[in-house]
């Protein structure tokens, strides 16, 4: 239900109801961290980078409120004072990132395919809808739903929706005991492990393989972080060593290395040319290597790949994607922009219905997300 606009700033509400009325479109922005990632829309923007600020943390209940606005790294340095994390690992990118930016964008780091997304965190939410209403959706607790989870819709819309204006998040504790192991495997060898490791009891937090240089000399090195109780870690790492040989890392090292991949600054991150894209591609963990002639790196236990290529193989890579169940994204564009070239996935028929209906239920004059 519509909310009393005094709760929030009024040059937000003010600002849509005006672009409503004018049928004029906006572009919400908060750091521009994640500004690259999805179809370029146009339209003249709303910032919400000052509505921000802790409004309540119950330790004990592994709860938090939080403004859109309110900067990511503020928060996640808040919870670390209390032994606690956002543990999907929400990638940065840049400094300056939101809440309001992680939520929309609806992006994960390494530890993704072990403990969830974004959405699976979102408690409740409120936001200003198209017709500038102030709307609450869910609350404080994890209970079922009845109807349309829209608090959970919203993350990863991508501002579709409207304006995130506050976000409540489930957090938990940092996990005992860590270890990062690393194993010299090819990719078919890589994958082989992973897949075998995805059906025992092992706690596996997150993975990366590969091959920074395509020389045939180059290493090609799987890493796989554990976490969990002490003994669980130990006695898995002493398991998989022995299966698969390989070295533990210092998790001094470690650490800053996972970060690097969490915000694509490692090595493979990199272009070699000006003209490549960065493509991700979304499959089943136990997809088997796709053949395609660019060097990958992988994520989230085989689900998550990683490649640069030309626009010009849109249609190889997604019909290769395609062929195991899989969908590919443009995530970053070359400096030609990509034109021509979907970011996305065309959307199941039954998808793009829902996706059209809640549209127009939440903004109907269509001033959020006008493609650029």
């Amino acid at each position: 239900m519509p909310e009393s606009p005094h709760e929030y700033p009024g040059p937000l509400i003010e600002q849509v109801r005006a672009a409503a009325a004018a049928r004029t479109p906006l572009r919400i922005e908060g750091g521009n961290t994640k500004a690259f990632y999805g179809e370029p829309v146009r339209g003249e923007p709303l910032l919400i980078a000052g509505w921000s600020g802790i409004v309540s943390h119950e330790p004990s209940e592994l709860v938090v409120t939080v403004r859109a606005g309110t900067p990511l790294a503020e928060l996640e340095a808040v919870l670390a004072e209390q032994g606690q994390c956002l543990p999907f690992e929400p990638p940065h990118f840049a400094p300056g990132g939101t809440v309001g930016g992680m939520v929309a964008a609806g992006l994960a780091g390494p530890a993704r395919a072990s403990v969830g997304t974004v959405r699976d965190y979102v408690l409740g939410a409120r936001f200003i809808n198209g017709r500038g209403e102030l709307l609450t959706f869910g609350g404080q607790v994890m209970k079922n739903v009845a109807g349309y989870d829209v608090s959970r819709a919203l993350a990863g819309s991508l501002g579709q929706l409207g304006v995130i204006t506050e976000v409540s998040l489930k957090v938990l504790p940092f996990a005992p005991a860590e270890a990062t192991l690393v194993f010299e495997l090819g990719q078919h060898e890589a994958l082989e492990q992973l897949h075998r490791w995805g059906g025992q009891p092992l706690p596996i937090n997150a993975s990366c393989w590969v091959k920074d240089d395509t020389q045939a000399s180059a290493p090609e090195l799987l890493f796989v972080r554990l976490r969990g109780a002490v003994a669980a870690v130990d006695a898995a790492c002493e398991r998989l060593l022995r299966e698969a040989g390989g070295t533990r890392m210092d998790n001094a090292q470690a650490g800053p290395d996972w970060a690097q991949c969490r915000d694509q600054r490692l090595p493979f991150f990199t272009a070699s040319s000006a003209d490549l894209c960065l493509w991700r591609l979304s499959v089943p963990q136990t997809a088997p290597v796709i053949p395609l002639p660019w060097a990958q790196l992988i994520e989230w236990q085989g689900a998550q790949r990683w490649l640069w290529a030309p626009t010009s193989a849109a249609g190889e890579i997604r019909t290769a994607t395609a062929a195991v169940n899989g969908h590919a994204t443009v995530f970053r564009t070359g400096a030609d922009g990509a034109p021509g070239v979907p970011r996305f996935d065309a959307l199941s028929p039954t998808i793009k219905a829902i996706t059209e209906r809640l549209r127009t239920e939440f903004d109907p004059s269509q001033i959020f997300g006008q493609p650029a």
